[in-house]
């Protein structure tokens, strides 16, 4: 599992976190590592191949437990910060900073994350993408989505600026500053193949703009996922003299990956989505807590529209096979993905594909296995879905994260834990005085009286406290938040760690 969080300063002051769990199959987040329930594929067809992830020297199984600092070295090894830095004690980005980090459950691990700032023009990307039948198609997205997104965004003169560098061998501005883990890489191999694709996509928006046309975002986020899909089927068609580009090119296209992508630019904020991952937001309500509001709509047969859709684009006679199990045709979980051409070709030119490629592609069992129910291709889409949220002051943060996070935690249980985290303000259900609900203020109130109360009965101090069969019994009171489970718990004014007032949260809160 992986994530990555980014803090949105100015106007509005957010962080955003970004996640990806690594890797698809099974995956947890702030707890103890669970199995999730279904993988991508059924397990029927992966089960001869899967080894047993079990030591057994007798018929009992054995467990072993990591200690604390084994299991801290494991959740830190991959995690990464960046902050965005400010000029003259001025913020020139709505994005304060964000951090990342990367859980794999299996080796290799299938998902890539990345996050880039826009050179040639204004805005950060953010994505998380969420491998499956292998890494190397979620690997090509962290390496050129984003090239392909600030291309669709450079207005025609810089685009031309760019085309006439390379006609006479100048060095090229940059385009994305990278804000990378160490551990992230590049394919080399692949870099000139890569460019030569983004090179000839460039040449054609040329030809498709005017001078002093303004590119739109929306178009553009569109215009970058399909085209890249449509590269990487094309250049696993033509194949490559090399013969371990070859062999890559055609293992990114039958392995297939979803992506999430955010792109942010002051107070605008896109998401572009292909497939089952999720953008959320963090909204800080009055009282100091958070509620989450959900930026995406998820690819998955659990959307009506979108199966809907599907079954729209094919015959009626398919109705009932196109969507099985919940999944498409029986075998895959998303319903928009890149890659995966085992849903997009046809039988004949899979079948011409496998047969001139390399002898590695020939024993590769998934390669030549054709979806059953298999009549009028394509079934698969990498085409996004595009959304818009005009940021706004209480907008603190955003989580982007594959499914296997919203899977193990509901989206508000992962807000109230970011939120948490970056105010340092643990935070529960207010509590309740005779079935009302009240605000720090008012509880301040009824503790002074109560205490004035107690003064003029000879007392010094009366604490808080629930007795059996009173209102408030059966909670555990932490500061002026109530955990239900507990029955007593007495505390005084002096001892609350939490501020006594809704104008003293925020200011706490806005500190952060």
């Amino acid at each position: 599992m992986a994530v990555s969080s980014q803090l949105l300063r100015g106007l509005p002051r957010a962080q955003v976190l970004a996640s990806s769990l690594l890797p698809c199959q099974h995956q947890a987040q702030l707890g103890p590592i669970t199995h999730r329930p279904a993988s991508r594929w059924p397990s029927r067809t992966w089960q001869s191949h899967q080894p047993s992830r079990s030591y057994q020297t007798t018929s009992v199984l054995r467990s072993y437990i990591l200690s604390p600092p084994q299991v801290n070295s494991i959740l830190k090894a991959n995690e990464y910060s960046f902050k965005v830095p400010e000029f003259d004690g001025k913020n020139v980005s709505a994005v304060m900073g964000f951090e990342s980090n990367q859980l794999p459950a299996n080796a290799p691990i299938e998902d890539r994350r990345s996050a880039a700032t826009c050179l040639q023009t204004r805005g950060m990307l953010l994505g998380v993408f969420d491998g499956h039948a292998g890494c190397a198609c979620a690997q090509a997205l962290s390496e050129r989505l984003f090239y392909y997104i600030a291309v669709s965004l450079l207005p025609h003169n810089t685009l031309c600026e760019l085309e006439a560098a390379v006609e006479n061998g100048r060095a090229l501005s940059p385009i994305l500053q990278w804000h990378k883990h160490p551990n992230d890489y590049f394919s080399r191999e692949a870099q000139t193949l890569y460019f030569n694709s983004l090179r000839t996509y460039w040449q054609e928006l040329i030809d498709l703009t005017s001078p002093g046309e303004t590119p739109d975002t929306r178009e553009a986020l569109m215009n970058a996922f399909k085209r890249l899909d449509n590269d990487i089927s094309l250049e696993a068609q033509v194949g490559d003299p090399n013969a371990f580009l070859h062999y890559w090119v055609l293992r990114v296209a039958f392995s297939g990956a979803t992506a999430c992508v955010a792109h942010i630019d002051g107070s605008d904020l896109f998401i572009a989505n292909s497939g089952d991952a999720r953008a959320v937001l963090g909204v800080q309500e009055e009282d100091g807590s958070f509620s989450a509001h959900t930026l995406s709509n998820d690819h998955s047969a659990q959307n009506e529209e979108e199966v809907a859709r599907i079954r729209g684009e094919h015959p009626p006679s398919e109705k009932k096979t196109i969507i099985r199990q919940d999944r498409l045709l029986g075998l895959l979980m998303p319903l928009r993905a890149f890659g995966d051409v085992k849903f997009k070709w046809s039988i004949e030119l899979q079948k011409g594909v496998i047969e001139s490629g390399p002898d590695q592609l020939h024993e590769n069992e998934h390669t030549k296995f054709i979806p059953p129910n298999y009549h009028t291709p394509p079934y698969l889409t990498a085409e996004p879905e595009i959304t818009y949220h005009k940021l706004r002051p209480q907008d603190r943060f955003m989580v982007i994260a594959s499914d296997g996070l919203w899977e193990t935690l509901h989206r508000q249980e992962v807000v109230r834990i970011v939120g948490e985290y970056l105010t340092g303000v643990h935070q529960r259900q207010p509590i309740k005085v005779g079935g009302f609900k009240v605000t720090l203020g008012q509880m301040q109130g009824l503790l002074d009286e109560r205490k004035a109360r107690a003064d003029s009965w000879g007392h010094s101090s009366v604490p808080l406290a629930h007795r059996e069969g009173e209102p408030g019994s059966g909670c555990r009171c932490d500061g002026f938040y109530c955990d239900p489970g507990w029955r007593v718990r007495s505390h005084t004014l002096e001892t609350l760690h939490l501020p006594l007032d809704d104008a003293a949260v925020s200011d706490s809160v806005g500190r952060f």
